[in-house]
C-alpha cells in the first residue's frame, strides 16, 4: 500500500487489515476508554458501545416475567437478528470466496502488453494486485447443494491502482443466449414453477427447444462439465467479448480465460449424487480447507485477441456469446497468474456482500458491442443497489484500495463522505470555483469507435447454432457423451412430447448420433416403465412415496 492509500484509508471508512480500526477519525483512543471502564478488547457490547454484563436474560418483573418494553439490549439484538439477511441474489446465490493476489507477467504471450492495452495492472512484470474471488452456482438458491448441475460463476475483483476492475464470468466459455432481452426468460425457465415451486426438466428444455442457439451450452452443461468437482479445479471465462485499448486509443477485441494450475476435474451425475448424500457443502469446504492448509490454488489468466471488426471470414459472429473463438486461429496468450491465499474472516461481510459488475472497468479496458455484455452492465450493478443498498461500494469488500472522491451523497447506510483532503465540503457538485472536486487530467486519448446504421431489433446474421455444439459433442470422451445422453434423457423422459420432439430435432441438427441416442433413450425410458401409473411418475414423485413407505414409525409423546 502506498502512502496515499495509507493516508486516505481511514478517511474513507475502511477498516485496517489488522481489524483494529474503527473507520472514524478524531474519536480519541478507544483502548484508553476500555481500560478506564474495566473492559478488555473482548468485552461484549451493544452496537452503541454499552458493555453487556448479562447476555443471558431479558429484563423481567421477577425471574418468570413478564418482560418490559424498555429491554433496549434485547430489542437491539432481536431487531438486528430480524434483519440479518439481505435479499438473496436472483442468480449466483450459492457462493464461496477467497482473497488473493494477481501477478502480471508484463507481456501478452511474447509481446509487450502495451502494444494492446494501457491498463496499468498488466504493464510491469511482477506487479501484484490484490483480488477477491467469488465462486458460485447460478440458478439455485443460497443453501442448495454444490453438486447440482449448473454453470458456476467465476467473478474476480481486482483492487488496482486505478480503482476496481471486476471480471465477471462463468466456468464455461459460452452461454445459453446471445441477446440480453432473453435473460429473464432463461432464468425463469431454470427457476421453480411459480405454481408448484419445483424445478423441472420440462421447463428448462421447453425454453431451450425454442432457443436453438443454446445447444452449444447444452453440450457442456448436461455433460460432466455441468458439475465441476470443486471450485479449485475448474476453468473460468469472462464469456463476453471485451476490448483492450492502448495509449493511442486503438482497440482490439479480447476474451479472458482462467486456466487452473491444479488441473480440471468434473463429476458424472451418479458421482455427484453420492457426494451430495454425504456433504452438500463440499466445494465450499474444499476451497476453505485447501487455503487454510496453505495449499493455495492458482490460475493463469490468458487472453485471446482479435482485431476489432466483423471478421466476415469466420462462420460466426465474434461477439456471439454462444460461440468459442478457435484456439488454432486465436491462441491463448498468458498475461498473469492469480493465487488465492486467504480465507474470509466473515462470510456475510465478504462473500455475501461482495458485489460485482461487468461495467466496472479501468482505463485501458473497454466494452465491445456484445449485446449480452451491454445488458449485463446495467443489470449486475443495479441488482446490488437493490440487494445490498445504495452505498454498497462503501463496504470494505467492495471499496477500492485507493482514494475515492465523489459528489454522491446520502442514501441508505451512508457511513462516510467520499471527500478529498482540503475539499470544500459545502460543494457537492462540479464544476465549481469554490474548491470542489475537479476532473482528472486526460493522459491518453479515448477509444472512439465509429457507427453507422439503422436502429433496429434483429438477430445477428451469422447464427450458425449447431456447428460448434456438434463439434463439442464429438470432442467429448465416450464417458462424457454417455453422461450427457443419460442426463438429457432423465430430464426429458417426463416432458411434454412437443418438447421431446423439438429437442431430438435440435440434437440431430448438431450431430445425428446425438439425436438418435436421445430419441432411443426416451423410448427405452418409457418402455421400461411398468403400468400407466408408473409411466406418469417421475423419479422425484417416486421419492415422495418412498419417503413414506420406508420411514420408521414413532410413538407420540
Amino acid at each position: 500500500m502506498d502512502n496515499e492509500q495509507k493516508n486516505t484509508a481511514g478517511g474513507n471508512g475502511h477498516t485496517p487489515a489488522d481489524g483494529t480500526g474503527t473507520g472514524v477519525t478524531g474519536a480519541g483512543s478507544s483502548q484508553d476508554r476500555r481500560t478506564a471502564a474495566g473492559e478488555t478488547g473482548r468485552t461484549l457490547t451493544t452496537r452503541q458501545g454499552h458493555p453487556l454484563t448479562n447476555n443471558q436474560n431479558l429484563r423481567t418483573v421477577g425471574n418468570r416475567g413478564p418482560a418490559t418494553l424498555e429491554n433496549y439490549q434485547f430489542l437491539e439484538k432481536i431487531s438486528h437478528f430480524d434483519r440479518e439477511r439481505v435479499p438473496e441474489r436472483v442468480v449466483h446465490a450459492r457462493g464461496a470466496g477467497a482473497h488473493g493476489v494477481f501477478e502480471a507477467y508484463g507481456k501478452v504471450g511474447n509481446e509487450p502488453i502495451a502494444k494492446y492495452t494501457r491498463a496499468k495492472l498488466f504493464n510491469t512484470k511482477g506487479k501484484q494486485t490484490p483480488v477477491f474471488v467469488r465462486f458460485s452456482t447460478v440458478g439455485h438458491g443460497g443453501h442448495s447443494p454444490e453438486t447440482l448441475r449448473d454453470p458456476r460463476g467465476f467473478a474476480v475483483k481486482f483492487y488496482t491502482e486505478d480503482g476496481n476492475w471486476d471480471l465477471v464470468g462463468n466456468n464455461l466459455k459460452v452461454f445459453f443466449i446471445r441477446d440480453a432481452m432473453k435473460f429473464p426468460d432463461l432464468i425463469h425457465s431454470q427457476k421453480p414453477d411459480p405454481v408448484t415451486n419445483r424445478q423441472s426438466g420440462e421447463r428448462i428444455f421447453d425454453f431451450i427447444c425454442n432457443t436453438p442457439e443454446a445447444m452449444h451450452m447444452v453440450s457442456f452443461l448436461f455433460s460432466p462439465w455441468g458439475i465441476p468437482a470443486n471450485y479449485r479445479q475448474m476453468q473460468g471465462s469472462g464469456v463476453n467479448t471485451y476490448k483492450w485499448v492502448n495509449a493511442q486509443g486503438e482497440a482490439v477485441l479480447v476474451k479472458y480465460h482462467w486456466e487452473p494450475l491444479q488441473g480440471i476435474k468434473n463429476l458424472t451425475q451418479p458421482e455427484a449424487e453420492a457426494i451430495q448424500a454425504k456433504n452438500f457443502n463440499h466445494a465450499t469446504q474444499d476451497l476453505f480447507d485447501h487455503i487454510h492448509d496453505g495449499k493455495f490454488p492458482e490460475w493463469e489468466l490468458c487472453v485471446q485477441i482479435m482485431s476489432d471488426d466483423e471478421h466476415p471470414e469466420l462462420d460466426f459472429d465474434p461477439l456471439d456469446d454462444t460461440k468459442i473463438w478457435p484456439q488454432e486461429q486465436f491462441p491463448f496468450l498468458p498475461v498473469g497468474k492469480m493465487t488465492l491465499n486467504r480465507n474470509p474472516e466473515n462470510y456475510f461481510a465478504e462473500v455475501e456482500q461482495a458485489a460485482f459488475g461487468t461495467g466496472v472497468l479501468v482505463d485501458g479496458l473497454d466494452f465491445s458491442d456484445d449485446k449480452m455484455l451491454q445488458g449485463r452492465t446495467f443489470s449486475y450493478s443495479d441488482t446490488q443497489r437493490y440487494r445490498v443498498g445504495t452505498n454498497y461500494l462503501q463496504l470494505p469488500i467492495n471499496a477500492p484500495k485507493k482514494h475515492v472522491a465523489t459528489n454522491q451523497r446520502d442514501g441508505q447506510m451512508a457511513y462516510h463522505v467520499d471527500s478529498a483532503p482540503g475539499q470544500n465540503l459545502h460543494i457537492n457538485y462540479e464544476p465549481s470555483s469554490l474548491n470542489g472536486l475537479q476532473e482528472a487530467p486526460r493522459s491518453a486519448p479515448d477509444h472512439m469507435p465509429e457507427y453507422k446504421g439503422r436502429l433496429i431489433r434483429e438477430t445477428i446474421d451469422r447464427q450458425n447454432n449447431f456447428k460448434q455444439a456438434g463439434e463439442r459433442y464429438r470432442l467429448h470422451e465416450d464417458w462424457e457423451r454417455d453422461d450427457l445422453i443419460s442426463n438429457m434423457v432423465g430430464a426429458l423422459a417426463y416432458a411434454n412430447k412437443k418438447v421431446q420432439d423439438k429437442m431430438i430435432e435440435l440434437c440431430t441438427s448438431c450431430d445425428p448420433d446425438w439425436g438418435r441416442r436421445v430419441a432411443e433413450g426416451i423410448r427405452k425410458a418409457h418402455s421400461s416403465m411398468a403400468g400407466a401409473t408408473q409411466a406418469n411418475e417421475s423419479k422425484n414423485a417416486q421419492a415422495v412415496k418412498q419417503a413414506e413407505a420406508t420411514a420408521h414409525e414413532a410413538k407420540p409423546y
